[in-house]
């Protein structure tokens, strides 16, 4: 029997300095990971299967099994377990809770691109959305820059109070850091430094006209053509950055639907995470460019947080 590696051993073993510098390195690495499965398996309600295989020659290789259901009432919406393989010899070597890694990774890519991208002096980070992702990104985020308060906006006011329990209770932020709810997503807007989304919308949530020059906008819930969390008029004034283009350019309506309108074009999307990881593209121009990240996540994040996981297992095994 391969070893089950938990939640908890997951979370221990991926701290997110550590996990943002090894994503750097990753990126550019010579990992392969082809487009994800994508399938719908359930009409009504829907839910989804996603198959997300990744290798890397001579060392371990992995598919993580994903399933989202966003109707689910009491139970989280998305589940998800990683099986890592040994790549020369094709034996199994563990299984692993794929929510908590592909949580932690997926907050850590933002805050990778944070690094790049966003100014080197924001404060404020605004996050938008309510569910179980929210409080990885808003760690992360501070793990980035040097914030010094957070609001989260939810349409559901008891939800977004239930978040930002949530990560006071988990103490997941610096204690300098001032946490609070907002119930004016425009006012906020206008005042973050950072905005980071994290929803299931399929209809825009933040309008271009709410969003200053310097700031930068993250956007992380939407993982098909039809999901929306900015507008045409955001996505058209800035200058946008995405974790890999076959997957931002198949699977981001934010990315998709402007394109299709004619109110961006594939030359607005200026580098991947590869280009900032490898000193390619140099990031942010200046303190007054707009910035937008879109993220739909890839394999090469799960497999890299995976090989972490996995060196500390057999450190602890060894003890």
């Amino acid at each position: 029997m391969i070893p089950h590696i938990s939640k908890e051993q997951v979370r221990q073993a991926l701290p997110y300095p550590t996990l943002i510098q090894a994503l750097r390195v990753a990126f550019t690495s010579g990992i392969s990971a082809p487009q994800r499965h994508v399938h719908t398996v359930s009409e009504d309600p829907v839910s989804t299967l996603l198959l997300m295989p990744v290798w890397q020659p001579g060392a371990n290789m992995g598919v993580k099994l994903v399933t989202v259901a966003p109707q689910n009432q009491g139970l989280p919406s998305v589940h998800a377990i990683f099986v890592l393989f040994d790549t020369v010899t094709g034996a199994p070597l563990a299984l692993m809770d794929g929510e908590e890694l592909t949580a932690r990774r997926t907050a850590a890519a933002s805050a990778l691109a944070s690094s790049h991208i966003s100014r080197t002096d924001s404060k404020r980070l605004l996050m938008v959305g309510t569910g179980s992702l929210v409080p990885y990104l808003a760690a992360a985020h501070c793990t980035a820059r040097d914030i010094s308060e957070v609001e989260i906006w939810g349409r559901s006011p008891d939800k977004a109070r239930l978040c930002m329990d949530n990560i006071k209770a988990q103490a997941l932020l610096p204690p300098h850091i001032k946490l609070s709810v907002t119930g004016d997503l425009e006012i906020s807007c206008r005042q973050a430094d950072i905005i980071s989304c994290a929803t299931t919308s399929t209809k825009p949530i933040v309008p271009g006209a709410w969003v200053g020059p310097g700031t930068h906008v993250d956007l992380v819930g939407g993982f098909k053509p039809t999901m929306r969390e900015v507008n045409d008029a955001l996505m058209a004034k800035a200058t946008i950055f995405v974790d890999t283009f076959p997957g931002a350019l198949k699977e981001a309506g934010d990315i998709t639907q402007p394109l299709a309108n004619g109110n961006i074009e594939c030359e607005s999307i200026v580098a991947d995470l590869a280009d900032l990881a490898g000193g390619i593209h140099r990031g942010r121009s200046d303190d007054e460019e707009i910035t937008v990240f879109k993220s739909v996540g890839t394999a090469l994040e799960d497999l890299c947080a995976a090989n972490l996981v996995w060196a500390q297992y057999q450190a602890t095994q060894a003890t």
